[in-house]
């Protein structure tokens, strides 16, 4: 919704305003005024359309997930850059169903960008692996497998793993 920076802004404002109010002696708006500016805090680290898109993707819902992901403007301007990271995995994961080259794109630019949970940054090595392999790109797509592995801490994507190993002796 907001510039990055507005929402520091604001947040300074509201801080700065809840001084007054303490310096006043209601010190009970004061209080009020400070969780409010945690809230602008919460929405500069995590930016609101990306949560909204995490959660219709979780109802596997793409098209709202794409509707999300289109409000957002100028991606550079409105998200740090981690939240970049994350805009360009959910569009990887968008095309990863349409367009391989375009989800390849996306995928190498989220991880470029970086992402925060090893598990996300595994799947979007196993599904660039996965588009290496479809691509006939055998040393590649053996690469980011080893790689995706590792990351995979919790084992949660040893089934895929093992899987797209077994096509690759097909290869």
């Amino acid at each position: 919704m907001f510039h990055k920076n507005i929402k520091l802004v604001i947040a300074a404002l509201i801080v700065g305003y809840s001084g007054y109010q303490f310096a006043e002696g209601y010190i009970g708006n004061g209080i009020a005024l400070i969780f409010l500016s945690l809230v602008f805090i919460f929405l500069y680290f995590r930016n609101e359309l990306i949560l909204l898109a995490f959660l219709r993707m979780r109802k596997q819902d793409m098209e709202g997930t794409q509707k999300w992901l289109g409000r957002i403007k100028n991606p550079k301007a409105a998200l740090t850059k981690k939240q970049q990271g994350y805009y360009n995995y959910l569009h990887g994961i968008i095309y990863s169903q349409k367009n391989l080259t375009q989800a390849e794109k996306y995928f190498k630019k989220a991880l470029k960008l970086g992402l925060t949970m090893d598990y996300d940054v595994a799947m979007a090595k196993l599904s660039l692996a996965g588009i290496a392999m479809q691509k006939r790109r055998k040393r590649e797509a053996t690469t980011l497998l080893q790689e995706a592995k590792k990351l995979d801490k919790n084992n949660m994507l040893t089934e895929q793993i093992k899987m797209m190993q077994q096509q690759m002796k097909k290869i």
